[in-house]
């Protein structure tokens, strides 16, 4: 008996987006057709059978890709497909039914493998029965960033413990608050603690609460952190830095859903999901034997890890310009940008203190701008290259002895000289004058041209 051909639906405004992915679908023997309007969509879904549909999100009309996924999820599986790729559209997606959600530019091994598995399977993903996005919380269009949405829409539809890995500074945090906010329990608290600056004592009765008496000043009785995250989401944040004693405790409390306060016998039952973060190698620890194993997979249920900011620089000039509005918003300051050569220094350097530092850098040069444009030399030395210091250098030295006017246009004369190998036409260019007012200057001040 003939095998029947699976037929996909391309939708995108942009024609030559079309004809693209068709290419790539027949070369592996599936059998498509494409649309550039979702009425076109209509009308062609109710004359042929199909068994996939990939849809561009914004199609250039009133209606979205949301709305053909609506109309199709059904039916068939919908792959959605991106150029503006953000939490908001990853987490309504999975929402709504897609089967994947993909940004472009997209990877032709990406796109085979999603449409070869949405092909093998006919259960399409859970949906999130009650989510809205948290805003601001993280940004990102890069494909590394639209995975990490996707996991956290996945881990949002669960009640699974959580293990989030990765650097100091690249927002683990905000990815355990996104996990909550789109989860059923959305409404309840979302209580964090870092378990790395506290003692073990302190840590242990900030967690569980104490008795009255338990120890000196514990005058009253007091509920912890577990009790108030009751119905909610704990966040163990440095997860890593506890004591094996400690880790015995959260092992039980997670298993059991009980805690029991310090210096009393009775327990109490607790409905709190767990969400532990982490930049050390838990498993290494592990080997090591400086983290209980059973922890580390009671823990690591889920595990989604928040790539370092050198992993994603095309992020950098999203991300500068959210720290940016913000800052301004704060300062009362309007119409500030960055240079184009400032976005490129800042997208050549390390960033070993990850987005937390981009933030900081970011106020720096904020504070330092006199203009209406951040320039290279209002950000910190530490990311400019050994002679973009030197020039930041001259500057920041131009008017530290309190020159007169005089002495001051002398100083820049001779640097736009120097910089200019002696060009007396480009040097009266970059001045603003004629040669002739040049060499009036260049003779008050005794410069030899």
């Amino acid at each position: 008996m003939k095998q029947e051909v699976k037929k996909i639906l391309v939708i995108d405004d942009d024609k030559a987006s079309c004809e693209l992915l068709e290419e790539i679908l027949r070369a592996c023997d599936w059998a498509t057709s494409s649309v550039q309007s979702p009425e076109d969509a209509f009308e062609i879904f109710r004359k042929e059978k199909f068994h996939l549909v990939i849809s561009d999100v914004n199609l250039g009309s009133t209606l979205s890709g949301i709305d053909i996924l609506k109309r199709f999820r059904e039916s068939v599986p919908v792959i959605l497909i991106t150029g503006f790729g953000s939490l908001e559209s990853a987490i309504e997606s999975i929402k709504e039914g897609a089967f994947d959600f993909i940004s472009k530019p997209f990877k032709v091994e990406e796109i085979v493998s999603v449409v070869k598995r949405a092909m093998e399977t006919s259960s399409h993903a859970k949906k999130i029965e009650s989510a809205e996005f948290l805003s601001g919380m993280l940004v990102g269009r890069t494909p590394i960033m639209i995975e990490l949405y996707k996991e956290i829409a996945r881990a949002a539809m669960t009640r699974s413990t959580v293990l989030i890995t990765g650097e100091s500074g690249t927002g683990k945090e905000l990815v355990a608050k996104a996990i909550h906010q789109h989860s059923l329990r959305k409404n309840k608290p979302f209580v964090a603690v870092n378990c790395g600056a506290l003692t073990e004592t302190l840590l242990e009765a900030e967690l569980f609460g104490h008795s009255r008496g338990a120890f000196t000043g514990a005058v009253f009785d007091r509920r912890g952190l577990w009790e108030e995250a009751d119905g909610g989401t704990l966040f163990l944040d440095e997860i890593g830095e506890t004591s094996l004693a400690m880790q015995v405790k959260l092992l039980r409390a997670i298993q059991e859903g009980e805690i029991r306060r310090v210096g009393s016998s009775q327990t109490k039952r607790v409905d709190v999901r767990v969400i532990a973060a982490t930049n050390k190698n838990l498993e290494e620890e592990v080997k090591k034997d400086n983290f209980r194993e059973d922890l580390f997979y009671r823990l690591s249920v889920i595990t989604i890890h928040v790539p370092p900011l050198r992993e994603r620089v095309e992020d950098i000039p999203l991300l500068a310009e959210k720290f940016l509005r913000e800052i301004c918003s704060e300062l009362k300051k309007t119409n500030l940008s960055f240079s184009e050569e400032a976005i490129k220094i800042m997208q050549s350097y390390e960033w070993r203190g990850n987005v937390r530092e981009l933030q900081a850098v970011v106020e720096y040069a904020a504070l330092r701008c006199r203009g209406q444009e951040i320039l290279p030399e209002d950000l910190p030395v530490k990311l400019l290259s050994e002679d973009l210091k030197v020039e930041n250098q001259f500057f920041s030295n131009l008017y530290l002895d309190l020159p007169s006017l005089d002495e001051l246009e002398k100083r820049y004369l001779i640097y736009v000289l120097e910089k200019t190998g002696n060009n007396r036409t480009k040097a009266a260019e970059i001045l603003g004058i004629d040669r002739r007012t040049l060499y009036r200057m260049a003779e008050r001040f005794g410069i030899q041209l």
